[in-house]
């Protein structure tokens, strides 16, 4: 059994030598070709970065072309009912007639849709004017509780759902992506009312002074001014309602109070 293991080991071990030369020449032709790989890749990468970049410096000393932006997106659907109007009333009619009458039609379809957008811009307005005390409350609110106007107008820009929380947080993403932070803060207040908590909030960014106690005087002052306008419309509608009770009564008053009276002195006279 020794002369026999002895034997076996003697057998075996000239395959040694041999079988790690092939393991490593395998080992070193795979490692060339994914080096190779590699390379390739790398070289491939170089080149794309080079191309892209000569386009974009075409690009950039090319003069730019005028897109079809939202402004002009806006205006054609501010002119596309009259103009259908128009033309739906040349097609029904024809001649001069169906011009002059798509004219007309062209004309109120336009002023429709213009008092149409004053009144969603009016009524966007007041939305804004009744957000505004909870917003500046909210922000108030926030900067008491150690963050920074920019973080605070993204917190109350998220969790409000109205043109002003829209604003906060157009305006948060604004100076998060390194935005002028004056000309950031100025589109807060061009909201109706927010002037001066877009400028309590500019000087808080700017100077690092503490904003929580204008920002809440700002607030207060907003829900006085909103329960001043709610009485002022009150006070109105008391005295414009004295106008239907009036065109009511007076013609009635005068039938049956004034008319009798005058009717018998009238006929006193006559008599005489």
């Amino acid at each position: 059994m020794a002369v026999l293991a002895s034997g076996r080991g003697a057998g075996a071990s000239p395959f040694v030598p041999e079988v790690v030369h092939r393991l490593g020449v395998e080992v070193g032709v795979l490692a060339l070709a994914l080096w190779t790989v590699l390379e390739i890749a790398r070289r491939r990468e170089e080149r794309g970065v080079r191309r892209r970049m000569s386009a974009l410096l075409a690009l950039a000393a090319r003069p730019p072309r005028r897109r079809w932006g939202p402004a002009r997106t806006a205006r054609a659907k501010n002119w596309a009912p009259p103009l259908g109007a128009l033309a739906a009333c040349y097609a029904l009619t024809g001649g001069i007639g169906g011009v002059l009458v798509g004219l007309a039609a062209a004309y109120g379809t336009w002023r429709w849709g213009r008092r149409r957008r004053a009144k969603g811009d009016g009524a966007q307005a007041r939305r804004a004017v009744r957000e505004l005390p909870l917003a500046a409350d909210l922000l108030a609110a926030c900067l008491a509780a150690g963050a920074g106007p920019r973080e605070a107008a993204g917190a109350v820009g998220a969790s409000l759902d109205g043109p002003v929380g829209a604003r906060l947080g157009r305006v948060a993403a604004e100076l998060r992506m390194g935005g002028e932070p004056a000309a950031t803060w100025g589109r807060l207040g061009a909201i109706p009312g927010a002037a001066e908590l877009a400028r309590c909030l500019e000087r808080a960014a700017s100077s690092g002074s503490p904003a929580a106690v204008p920002v809440a005087r700002v607030a207060a002052r907003c829900r006085a001014e909103r329960t001043r306008d709610a009485s002022a419309r009150a006070r109105r509608a008391g005295v414009l309602i004295t106008g239907p009770l009036g065109l009511c009564f007076l013609p009635a008053f005068l039938a049956a109070g004034v008319a009798p009276v005058v009717i018998g002195l009238a006929g006193g006279l006559l008599r005489r």
